[in-house]
């Protein structure tokens, strides 16, 4: 197996998170594992919403997200899990991530309502 691209939080780039946080689907997953209190397995994301996703498009946000440097996942067996890096690119980009997680809950409110 490859191993899997963790970029040290030094290379980490603003605009990487924000492409990776564009999509709806990408940033249900990163609100869902940044929310948790332990790592997350990949399966558990295997509909978003109401939204069925398929394996290989799950692996692709996956991907997306831990090459952005939001996420570290570690494979254990057949399973990989997936834990948040939010307290590092806390200290490199201050408030960010809480100000995108709290749009997209304000989003998430919005469209229940609505």
């Amino acid at each position: 197996m490859r191993p899997l691209l963790h970029p040290s939080i030094e290379d980490v780039r603003l605009e990487a998170i924000l492409h990776a946080l564009s999509d709806p689907v990408r940033v249900a997953i990163f609100a869902d594992i940044a929310g948790a209190d332990c790592p997350q397995r990949c399966s558990a994301f295997s509909s978003v919403g109401d939204r069925a996703i398929p394996k290989s498009s799950l692996s692709q946000h996956f991907k997306v997200l831990r090459e952005a440097g939001l996420i570290r996942s570690e494979r254990q067996g057949v399973e990989m899990r997936n834990i948040s890096r939010c307290p590092e690119i806390q200290e490199r980009f201050p408030g960010l991530i809480p100000a995108i997680l709290d749009a997209h809950m304000a989003e998430r409110k919005t469209e229940r309502a609505g």
